[in-house]
């Protein structure tokens, strides 16, 4: 974890960075968050990667909640890169959260003040290095996704998380690396923080926003890049048995970057290993990342140079 953390308007110590016990967030989970990435660059520098899109949704998910940032979308901006200029790291995982603070105790929680902290840290492949090149096994979660009608699920809200938590742990303690929810008609929807794809005879399929999944950036730079290569990327409601008939099942997000998933419900997908459309899209997607990628270029927010 960095040393130094952004915290309503001022760089202070880790050991500094403290909220009472009473914070309507800690008891009720009204936070949202972001989770981004910023990764060295081949010139030395660092770029964060999509930053204003991140920063867009982190703005959409606190208006959703009724919470109000009591900072401009610049002001987020610079304060990121302040943090990670702190913190000395070229490539680091960051944290923004907003949340309910202290204030009247109870489920209303327009009267508590809204907070903001940035934290950054050294974070490695979510998944496991290894897991990028092999492939991951999941199980199909007997949790399903929160539903639309229950929560907001296009928001990244903390206490929605909760979800996710339940189908992580009960993969983990099944043997597998990740779960798979369904949503609440049955269709697929996500893994408990990335977005999915299935490939099948060339055509990619991706569950869409009626299946309620999280509007993933990374989801978004995948789909652009696989129309960008000629793939037919189709969003629609998927079928559990699906998974089990794919040539190719590959995940998206912030954490996990790009990951193949090589096993469903201890069947094989494809011949078990990282399939040619998985392959090709992957090493693009990576390039782009780390500022190898001219075409997408667009997609990276350089780190200014710190001022000696």
């Amino acid at each position: 974890m960095s040393h130094q953390i952004w915290m309503n308007g001022d760089l202070v110590a880790h050991e500094d960075a403290k909220v009472g016990v009473l914070t309507h967030a800690l008891h009720y989970g009204t936070s949202v968050f972001e989770g981004v990435r910023a990764y060295e660059t081949p010139e030395g520098g660092s770029a964060v990667f999509r930053h204003q899109d991140h920063i867009d949704r982190l703005f959409r998910s606190a208006a959703l909640y009724h919470m109000e940032i009591p900072y401009s979308k610049d002001e987020i901006r610079a304060a990121t890169f302040e943090t990670i200029t702190a913190s000395g790291l070229k490539s680091c995982y960051i944290r923004p959260l907003v949340f309910r603070g202290a204030g009247p105790m109870g489920l209303y929680p327009l009267d508590c003040p809204v907070e903001v902290i940035i934290a950054v840290w050294a974070w490695g492949a979510y998944l496991g290095e290894e897991g990028k090149v092999s492939g991951v096994r999941a199980r199909v979660s007997s949790w399903r996704r929160i539903s639309s009608d229950a929560l907001i699920p296009t928001a990244k809200a903390g206490g929605q998380y909760l979800n996710s938590i339940l189908a992580k742990i009960e993969a983990d303690k099944a043997g597998y690396e990740e779960a798979i929810l369904l949503d609440s008609n049955g269709y697929v929807c996500e893994g408990t923080g990335e977005n999915l794809f299935l490939v099948k005879d060339g055509v990619v399929h991706t569950p869409g926003f009626a299946n309620d999944i999280l509007e993933g950036i990374n989801r978004a730079a995948a789909i652009e890049i696989l129309r960008d290569q000629g793939y037919e990327v189709i969003e629609r409601d998927i079928a559990r048995g699906e998974l089990y008939r794919a040539d190719e099942i590959f995940m998206t997000g912030t954490a996990a970057e790009l990951t193949p998933i090589r096993e469903v419900d201890d069947l094989t997908v494809g011949d078990g290993t990282r399939g040619p459309v998985t392959t090709e899209i992957q090493a693009i997607f990576e390039d782009a990342l780390h500022g190898r990628s001219e075409r997408y270029a667009h997609w990276l927010d350089r780190v200014p140079a710190a001022v000696s």
